[in-house]
Order: C-alpha cells, then structure tokens, then sequence
C-alpha cells in the first residue's frame, strides 16, 4: 500500500487513479498521519433473487401495529 502526502496526491491524481484501477489502494497522509485510502470501487454484478430461501416470512409480519407498538418501536 503506497502512500502519498496530500500535495503529492494533488498533483498527481491521475496516476495514483491508474494505480487504483489496476487493484492498488493507495493512502493519502496529512503530516504524515493518513487521512484517507484510495480503494478500487466494487464491480461485482449484483444478483437479483440471491437471498432467495434464506429469509423467512412469518404469518401476520405486515399487519399494523398498535400504538404501544409503535412507541416501542420508535424509541
């Protein structure tokens, strides 16, 4: 993990952006204490459905509550 004091960050962006891209993360230091990391965003494809059978539904879960209830919950 490569780490870059803000003003060298700064003034090059574009190439620490590359570094990421290819799976680098990538700290940025005020100081020399890190204030922030660089990570490569996710591209996983989400799956419709993929919790499919692991949640469970009990009868009467959507009737409303009543006021007590609601207090509870609201606390």
């Amino acid at each position: 993990m490569a780490v870059y004091n803000v003003h060298e960050a700064k003034s090059s962006l574009s190439k620490l952006l590359e570094r990421v891209e290819e799976g680098e993360e990538v700290v940025i230091a005020r100081h020399g204490t890190p204030v922030a990391t660089l990570i490569p965003v996710r591209k996983e494809k989400r799956v419709l459905g993929s919790m499919r059978g692991l949640v469970k539904q009990t009868k009467g879960w959507d009737a409303p509550l009543e006021d007590r209830e609601a207090q509870e919950v609201a606390v």
